[in-house]
């Protein structure tokens, strides 16, 4: 048996073990990380507040559910992603590169301002090389962040996942230079072996 298939056998078994994965069709949700999500906002209370959110990075949609269902009738989210997925309820979604300038400019006209909350969950493809695919992570992360700060308003907050590996603690740094409070945070949906881990900052400063 080769290496890819032994893996993805492996894969299979642990989705099939999973409670969360079990219980993310139980509920119409469309991954597990709806979950992390859900106990993000448990403890930091940041959708219900935000009137304007970015979900960037959202394919399947798992995250784009979470926010239509905790925010206000009156928040507009918008998601964008490379891949089209099914449609979210009132969710506005955009196909194509989030750090291309026209999807952006798209983004804020149909929010009408800049958001309140910015959130990613986007990880690249990973080869099984840990530092190999800590550094694309964390360039990822990076444009994430790069995209936050064009596109948030004072007060505003990030969510974005990261994996562990080293570059994470610069990356911290330069958070708390821009938001009044920056944490680490893994939700209990994380599994106990994953290196990914979120970053949490809020109070966005110009």
């Amino acid at each position: 048996m080769s290496k890819k298939s032994s893996s993805s056998r492996s894969w299979l078994e642990r989705q099939a073990r999973d409670p969360y994965v079990k219980q993310a069709r139980k509920d119409g949700y469309r991954s597990r990380a709806a979950f992390k999500l859900i106990e993000i906002d448990d403890k930091f209370r940041l959708i219900k507040t935000a009137k304007r959110i970015a979900d960037i990075g959202a394919a399947p949609g798992g995250w784009s559910q979470i926010l239509s269902e905790r925010s206000s009738d009156d928040a507009k989210i918008a998601a964008i992603d490379l891949s089209q997925f099914d449609p979210v309820e009132r969710v506005r979604q955009f196909i194509g590169d989030f750090e291309d300038e026209k999807n952006q400019t798209a983004i804020m006209d149909y929010l009408g301002r800049k958001a309140d909350l910015v959130v990613s969950d986007m990880a690249p493809s990973t080869i099984g090389h840990a530092q190999t695919d800590h550094i694309c992570m964390m360039n990822l992360v990076e444009s994430a962040y790069a995209f936050a700060l064009n596109f948030l308003q004072d007060g505003g907050s990030f969510v974005a996942k990261i994996f562990q590996g080293g570059r994470e603690k610069a990356f911290f740094e330069s958070l708390k230079k821009n938001f009044q409070n920056a944490r680490f945070f893994k939700p209990k949906a994380s599994r106990d072996m994953s290196v990914e881990i979120y970053v949490v900052a809020t109070g966005f400063k110009k």
